[in-house]
C-alpha cells in the first residue's frame, strides 16, 4: 500500500463556522506532515468547489478536491481513495458511514473520527452506533466530549483521545497596532464605555450560547454603571433579531445593547481589541475556539461550567468559569474584570503552550505515526 493520508470534509473554505476553521487547520497540519514523512495527502469537501480553495494560506489546492454538494460522485471518490490509504480522518460525524464503508472493504485502513461535541453528546440509533465503535479512533476536543461518548456509546476508552483544538496560526499578531476608534464611533460607543463583547450566531436554536442570559446580566450591570455597552456580533435570523429587539428594549436597554449582524474574518481582531471582556456562558459548547480567539488578544474571558468551554478555559487557568442560566454571577464575573482587569488577563504564555498551532500540529504528528500501518 502506499503512504497516503485522506481527510474527508464536509465544508473547508465555503463556511466560516468554527468546524471550518479546524478543517482548514487540521489541513494544513496534514500537508505538513506529508512534507515531513513523504506522504500523500488529499483533502476532499463534498459540499465545496475546487475554486473555493484558490488563494488560501492552508495548503496548496493541488491537494484539495471539492465536489459541490454531489454526494454520490463524493462518496464514490471517498471509498475508492481511502481503500488506498493508510489513514482516512473524518472531519465530522456526518462522515461517519463513509468512514464505516471504507473500514469494511479495506479493514487494514486505519479510520479516525474529529468529535466536535453535541452532535455525539446523545444517543445514536443502534446502526450508527455498532458503526461509531467499528473504526479505529475518536479524537474529541474536550475531555467532556470524550467522556460522554466512552459512557453514551460503550466506546471502548483506548479508543478515544483528547485533541484540543487550536488558534488559527493566520491571526493577526496580538501585538500588532489595531485602530478601534473607528469601530466605537460606528457603534456608538464612548471612549470610557466598557464592553461587553459575544460572537457568535443568534437564533432560537442558538440560545443556548447563553447571550439571552448575558443581557439579563447587563440589568444588573447597567445599575451599576450606565458606563456600559454589550455587543453582540453575528449573524442573526429575521425572527431572532425581532425577538432581541423586543427583550433589551422590554429591559430597557436599547441604548446598551448592540447587536452589528455578521462581520467578516478581517474584522474580528478589531471587535475583539475594542471589548474589555468575553463573555459566552455555552450549555452545549465543544470546545469555543472563540473563546482562545478572544485570549489571543488579550480579553479576559467568562465561560460556563459544564461543558467543553471548561477545556478552552484550561480549567480556569485561562478565564473565568460560571454557573450558566445565572445572570447575578455573570453580572459579578464582569464586575470582577471591569474593576481588576489585570488580574483577569489571560497568561499568554500558557494560553500558547495549550492552544497555538506548533502544539496542535505535533499532537496530529503523534497521532499520525502511531496509526501507521
Amino acid at each position: 500500500m502506499r503512504n497516503e493520508l485522506l481527510f474527508l470534509t464536509l465544508k473547508v473554505f465555503s463556511a466560516t463556522g468554527g468546524i471550518e476553521k479546524v478543517c482548514r487547520v487540521a489541513g494544513k497540519a496534514f500537508y505538513e506532515y506529508g512534507i515531513e514523512q513523504l506522504c500523500s495527502v488529499r483533502i476532499f469537501s463534498m459540499h465545496d468547489a475546487d475554486s473555493d480553495a484558490i488563494d488560501n494560506h492552508y495548503f496548496p489546492t493541488t491537494h484539495f478536491k471539492g465536489f459541490q454538494a454531489n454526494k454520490i460522485a463524493f462518496v464514490l471518490a471517498a471509498i475508492k481513495a481511502g481503500c488506498n490509504s493508510n489513514i482516512v480522518v473524518l472531519s465530522h460525524f456526518n462522515l461517519l458511514s463513509v468512514g464505516w464503508l471504507i473500514k469494511k472493504l479495506s479493514p487494514h485502513t486505519k479510520v479516525c473520527l474529529i468529535a466536535h461535541g453535541i452532535e455525539l453528546w446523545y444517543p445514536l440509533p443502534k446502526h450508527k452506533r455498532k458503526m461509531l465503535q467499528g473504526i479505529d479512533g475518536i479524537f474529541s476536543v474536550s475531555h467532556f466530549t470524550q467522556q460522554t461518548i466512552i459512557q453514551q456509546h460503550g466506546i471502548n476508552a483506548q479508543k478515544c483521545n483528547v485533541l484540543h483544538n487550536c488558534l488559527d496560526p493566520f491571526l493577526v499578531t496580538s501585538d500588532q497596532a489595531i485602530d478601534t476608534d473607528g469601530l466605537r464611533q460606528r457603534y456608538g460607543i464612548a471612549a470610557n464605555d466598557a464592553v461587553v463583547f459575544t460572537l457568535t450566531r443568534l437564533s432560537k436554536v442558538d440560545r443556548y450560547k447563553g447571550y439571552v442570559t448575558v443581557i439579563d446580566a447587563m440589568v444588573t450591570l447597567t445599575h451599576h454603571n450606565q458606563s456600559i455597552k454589550y455587543v453582540i456580533a453575528g449573524k442573526y435570523t429575521k425572527d431572532e433579531k425581532q425577538f432581541l429587539d423586543q427583550y433589551i428594549n422590554d429591559r430597557g436597554l436599547s441604548q446598551h445593547v448592540i447587536l452589528t449582524g455578521y462581520i467578516p474574518d478581517d474584522a474580528l481582531a478589531a471587535h475583539f481589541k475594542m471589548a474589555d471582556v468575553y463573555t459566552m456562558p455555552s450549555v452545549k459548547e465543544g470546545f469555543g475556539i472563540v473563546f482562545i480567539e478572544a485570549m489571543f488578544f488579550g480579553l479576559p474571558v467568562i465561560a460556563a461550567n459544564v461543558d467543553g468551554s471548561v477545556d478552552a478555559l484550561a480549567n480556569g487557568s485561562l478565564g473565568q468559569l460560571v454557573t450558566p442560566h445565572a445572570p447575578h454571577l455573570i453580572a459579578t464575573a464582569v464586575q470582577n474584570v471591569l474593576h481588576h482587569k489585570a488580574a483577569y488577563q489571560p497568561n499568554h504564555a500558557l494560553l500558547m503552550k495549550a492552544f497555538s498551532y506548533e502544539t496542535y500540529k505535533r499532537n496530529w504528528y503523534q497521532i499520525l505515526q502511531s496509526n501507521k500501518n
